[in-house]
């Protein structure tokens, strides 16, 4: 009896043991994330740390060396600073875009090195070794110094840790490499332990009319230096100005200086002399409206912050904003993919304001000063197909903030933004996105702005002819119906103005404005004035009205240059007419027509994964009785081929978010197919369970758990809303997030 106590006590003990420590040691949310994903396969993002949202944020800088061709940044459309392939390092960018097509930011690069004093990246770049990536945390070994290289962000503020080796180190700040198109820089060495400046930046897509714009920045060390300077490389030879100057071929090296020093390719140097291996913490805070408010950034974010301290307030801050979703069941594999997707959904939009409130206004002529986040980067002809939808769901606050950004900037501009990027409008792509956000954002409940003003702005895009940044052809629009071939892609832009009047016609509706509802009803059906019966495609105009010739249905893909489409071809976008599925089934001859064409995109590999246009096709089957599985085999298909836990595991550019979006709804099993209009359709979720908690500003509900019943490959047979059977593959968002459970029950 007393043995048998013993071993039922041991036996005990060994449980909670057990227990308890698998409750520690079981991984979070934020565990899963591999920010290497989507930095191969032209995904664009990087690998280094940023909080969400964040300003500031950390990339290795691995796209410009002698090992990796070709050397020159113009002469390859490189829009990201690191590339997983490559192999040469020259240092760490602070401020980053991720996944975007084309070059900005990745400037103020920090290098640590060792023994001489060497300023062109070519000659001090190094190759590199055990790299980790992690939510909020990047490491790697740099060969050549034997450096190891640690790095965290806060909201506003990089910071570096580098540990080095006994000898003479050095830590660069090198203000002339970068991916902008932009040029010149100034930097001032305050003190033996701070520096101060700024970068040129802009001229993104080379479109920006506002052009280059500064970013401030102010760098802290841990450490005293036991000298320092500055260093610049003048655009031609020039003879020696001061005692204080020595020359490295035509590079000035201005040694123990706090000189300001202006110019294209200049930087600075801290120089350390240690007995023992040594480490030096470097802050960097950035502001995009002065120095002091970088400076102020930095303090108030990471004053009296060791690394590890900055480093676990910004990892608990993701795990946070992750846990929102909480999956359940499928691989390890399947939970990387899809927080990682989650991950990269939540860095653009980001935030633009200081922490005192201030942000430059677009066009740059004024500070304004904000009480909430001034969000910047709106990639909107991307993001307003399924990101800002997924904020609405998960993160209703955010987007709240994101439709008063946009208006604030209507208010400083005159216009609501289009594709906007550090309060400069960039005017990159066509179409005029925002109004199919804010119609959407207010329709799903979302409604703590001035609905208003953002009608205002809506009908002054959609209407004024003259003058219009936002939609060009916009008379013959109107007129005609569609854009011709005097414009820009104009079957893709007479596409996207019917996809904007439709979510201004919803609006319209809920504010009940009945005529302007069947106006802009109207004028988003004009898609079918280009619709040729005989290919059963879209095909483009001429001013006098007859088609273009010669017409080439499948010109346009790959970014080839065509007539008629921006981005894609015919194929690629003779669908995206969401709006009006109805209507193109019946152009198409009824639904074996429209079947057989749209399974004709696929079958002839004209379905591109990687392109916005027709990233909704996998779903269209929805809207056929009885061909449902096909959308339930593709989303998988789709999933399983393009989406994976390697570098390459993105189709292509992510799109600040946009192909990560689709995957995180892809595999929750919804899709919000309509943009502007709040309804969902199903396919089958990838794990058992999902919980998606629910802002209680903005939902009744906790929560919303969306469940399959068993994990195969068979057909939907069942959908159910809290127990009750539903006849339909869509559900709205109201009845969505008013309900308890969704469960798709499987055959």
């Amino acid at each position: 009896m007393v043995l048998h106590k013993r071993i039922t006590l041991q036996t005990t003990c060994l449980f909670y043991m057990l227990f308890f420590s698998g409750a520690i040691l079981a991984q979070q949310p934020a565990d899963y994330v591999n920010p290497f994903i989507g930095t191969s396969n032209f995904g664009a993002t990087f690998p280094g740390p940023i909080a969400p949202r964040g300003m500031a944020s950390i990339s290795p800088f691995n796209v410009a060396g002698p090992q990796n061709l070709p050397l020159e940044k113009d002469s390859q459309w490189l829009s990201n600073p690191y590339v997983h392939e490559n192999t040469f390092l020259t240092g760490f960018s602070q401020v980053n875009l991720s996944g975007v097509g084309c070059p900005d930011l990745g400037v103020i690069l920090l290098m640590p090195t060792t023994g001489t004093v060497e300023t062109n990246h070519l000659e001090y770049g190094s190759t590199y070794s055990n790299e980790i990536a992690k939510t909020a945390y990047y490491s790697v070994d740099i060969d050549k110094y034997k450096v190891k290289a640690e790095f965290t962000a806060s909201k506003r503020v990089g910071v570096s840790k580098f540990t080095f080796p006994k000898g003479q180190s050095n830590i660069l700040l090198n203000l002339g490499l970068g991916l902008t198109n932009e040029e010149g820089a100034m930097v001032k060495v305050v003190s033996s332990t701070e520096i101060e400046g700024l970068r040129s930046v802009g001229s993104f897509c080379y479109n920006s009319p506002e052009a280059a714009y500064p970013i401030y920045f102010v760098a802290k060390f841990s450490k005293p230096a036991d000298s320092f300077g500055v260093w610049k490389k003048p655009s031609k030879y020039e003879g020696v100005e001061a005692q204080w100057m020595t020359y490295n071929g035509k590079t000035r090296m201005m040694d123990n200086t706090i000189k300001t020093v202006v110019g294209d390719s200049i930087g600075t140097y801290f120089t350390y002399k240690f007995d023992t291996e040594e480490t030096v913490e470097v802050k960097i805070g950035v502001s995009y409206v002065s120095i002091e408010n970088a400076r102020e950034n930095l303090e108030k974010e990471t004053v009296n912050k060791s690394f590890e301290a900055v480093y676990k307030e910004t990892y608990n801050e993701w795990n946070t904003e992750l846990s929102k979703i909480l999956v359940e069941g499928g691989s390890k594999d399947d939970k990387t993919i899809f927080y990682t997707a989650l991950y990269h959904s939540l860095i653009h939009p980001n935030t633009l304001n200081d922490v005192n409130g201030e942000y430059p206004e677009i066009k740059r002529s004024k500070i304004g000063k904000t009480e909430g986040t001034r969000y910047t980067v709106f990639s909107l002809w991307d993001t307003y197909r399924n990101v800002h939808q997924l904020m609405s769901l998960v993160y209703p606050k955010q987007q709240s903030d994101m439709v008063k950004s946009m208006l604030e900037m209507y208010d400083e501009n005159g216009w609501l933004p289009k594709w906007e990027l550090n309060a400069t409008e960039t005017f990159t792509m066509v179409g005029d996105p925002a109004s199919i956000v804010i119609a959407d954002t207010y329709l799903k409940g979302i409604q703590d702005f001035d609905v208003q003003k953002a009608y205002k702005a809506m009908l002054k895009g959609a209407d004024q002819m003259e003058n219009n940044p936002l939609r060009n052809g916009l008379k013959a629009y109107i007129e005609k119906g569609y854009v011709t071939t005097s414009e820009k892609g104009p079957v893709s832009t007479t596409q996207e103005y019917n996809a904007s009047d439709y979510a201004i016609s919803l609006l319209a509706k809920a504010l009940g404005k009945t005529a302007d509802a069947n106006l802009f009803k109207n004028r988003s059906l004009s898609y079918r004035k280009l619709f040729d019966k005989n290919l059963r495609l879209l095909r483009p105009r001429n001013p006098d009205g007859t088609w273009y010739e010669p017409f080439d249905p499948l010109s346009g893909a790959n970014f080839e240059e065509n007539v008629g489409f921006i981005e894609g071809n015919a194929w690629q976008y003779v669908f995206m007419v969401p709006h009006d599925m109805k209507g193109l089934i019946k152009l198409m001859g009824g639904n074996k027509g429209f079947s057989n064409q749209l399974q004709n995109v696929f079958d002839s590999k004209q379905f591109d994964m990687a392109n916005e246009p027709d990233i909704a096709y996998p779903y269209l089957f929805n809207y056929l009785k009885g061909e449902e599985f096909k959308s339930q085999e593709l989303v998988k298909k789709l999933v399983r081929e393009y989406f994976q836990n390697k570098p390459k595991g993105l189709p292509g550019n992510d799109d600040t978010g946009t192909m990560s979006a689709w995957l995180v709804y892809a595999m929750m099993g919804i899709y919000p197919i309509v943009p502007g209009e709040p309804i969902y359709t199903i396919t089958t979720p990838m794990f058992d369970k999902i919980t998606i908690k629910l802002d209680p500003k903005y939902y009744k509900k906790e929560s919303i758990v969306i469940e399959r019943d068993i994990n195969n490959d068979g057909k939907i047979k069942h959908i159910q809303l809290d127990g009750k059977t539903r006849n339909s593959f869509f559900i709205s968002h109201d009845d969505f997030v008013n309900g308890t459970t969704l469960k798709v029950i499987q055959n």
